[in-house]
């Protein structure tokens, strides 16, 4: 049996079993790091639940959990199956122990606390956002320092990616995240869900400018979000064209995505600006995009011409990696642990909220669990 007292050695390569079980996306991967820092994939299955959800508009927590439990045996087993490995052949389990819904959480935890446990391996504590963060080491080997966008349902952040651990916020939403404001304007435009790509395909044959809508935040000094006014001013436009006739719908979305990637790109050039003055001459200047919105070819259009002038080179990883999936959970485990960093198996917990830089000053406020992410 291989084990983990050698991790942080450099001296072998490691094999890490990735759990994910955030949201509502049931995920085991089995990724390999090389001693010289370099990834592979070895196996990378997801299974989606958006049938379950769609009737709901939305994910709900309880049916996400409990999809989790019906089917996480059966999704590990077969990740080691495609990477023809077994359970003795690894080095540990990582698992996504926040943030996200709870009870997804706890099943994926618990489920790699057993196999640590019963199999002797390390396990890994990962916090899902530094999973997103180090992606791009695994698709491209690319190291840090360097600058993350971050744009999921959940999530909309920028930061510096100083190294693995080391994460410092230049700027988040103070209201909704940016796949949050895309699901409900599809909803609110009856375009089902995932909102993400209802929007993008219905804007494919819409035509931009006739509707006049907010970026918002634009031109502040501070790299901050906000598209709670935005998604106000598509109901409204909407409200008032009722009956809502198809070109309607399509045009609203082609606006909609417009005014999403005006403002983001003005929060991106603010914040490269910014990280401009703190990294070393020469050194982090790229700009990587993660998170299930990062898939919006409009918005990546937007991000990469905002890179250019800003003098940094973008970095997408595929969209399969880009969404949750449990190769990016594997990935930070091994990251870490070549570092000589794991958790004690029995005092791991999940945690709904886990800040990716808890020295930031909470911007959409805390309670008795802490900073929001």
């Amino acid at each position: 049996m291989r084990r983990a007292a050698a991790a942080g050695s450099g001296t072998g390569d490691l094999r890490v079993l990735g759990i994910e079980t955030s949201c509502d996306e049931t995920a085991a991967s089995v990724v390999l790091r090389r001693p010289d820092g370099v990834g592979e994939a070895l196996s990378n299955v997801v299974r989606s639940q958006w049938e379950e959800h769609r009737p709901f508009g939305g994910v709900v927590p309880e049916i996400a959990a409990r999809a989790h439990v019906e089917c996480l045996d059966g999704i590990i087993a077969k990740a080691l199956t495609d990477a023809s490995l077994s359970l003795s052949d690894l080095d540990a389990v990582a698992v996504t122990a926040g943030p996200g819904l709870i009870g997804g959480l706890l099943v994926g935890v618990t489920t790699a606390q057993t196999l640590a446990l019963v199999h002797g391996l390390a396990l890994i504590a990962v916090n899902h956002l530094e999973a997103h963060a180090l992606t791009v080491g695994l698709t491209e080997g690319l190291k840090p320092p360097y600058v993350l966008l971050l744009v999921s349902g959940g999530h909309t952040q920028i930061l510096v990616v100083e190294d693995v651990g080391r994460y410092r916020r230049l700027g988040s939403t103070i209201d909704d995240a940016l796949g949050e404001a895309f699901d409900k304007t599809a909803k609110l435009l009856g375009l089902g869900f995932p909102g993400g790509p209802a929007v993008e395909r219905a804007a494919s044959s819409g035509r931009e400018g006739r509707f006049s809508l907010p970026r918002p935040m634009q031109g502040r000094p501070e790299p901050n979000f906000s598209f709670a006014g935005l998604k106000t001013a598509v109901r409204h436009q909407a409200q008032a064209l009722v009956p809502l006739h198809e070109q309607d719908i399509a045009d609203l979305c082609a606006d909609f995505q417009a005014a999403v990637a005006d403002a983001v790109a003005d929060r991106i050039a603010r914040a490269l600006a910014i990280a401009s003055e703190t990294l070393e001459p020469g050194k982090g200047r790229h700009l990587v995009v993660a998170g299930g919105v990062a898939a919006n070819k409009r918005l990546r259009d937007r991000l990469k011409a905002a890179a250019q002038t800003a003098g940094y080179t973008l970095h997408v990883p595929p969209p399969a990696l880009c969404t949750d999936n449990a190769a990016m959970v594997a990935w930070a485990g091994a990251e870490r642990l070549a570092r000589g960093l794991s958790d004690d198996p029995l005092t791991v917990t999940a945690r709904a909220r886990w800040p990716l830089d808890p020295d930031a000053l909470p911007v959409l406020g805390s309670g008795r669990q802490g900073a929001k992410a």
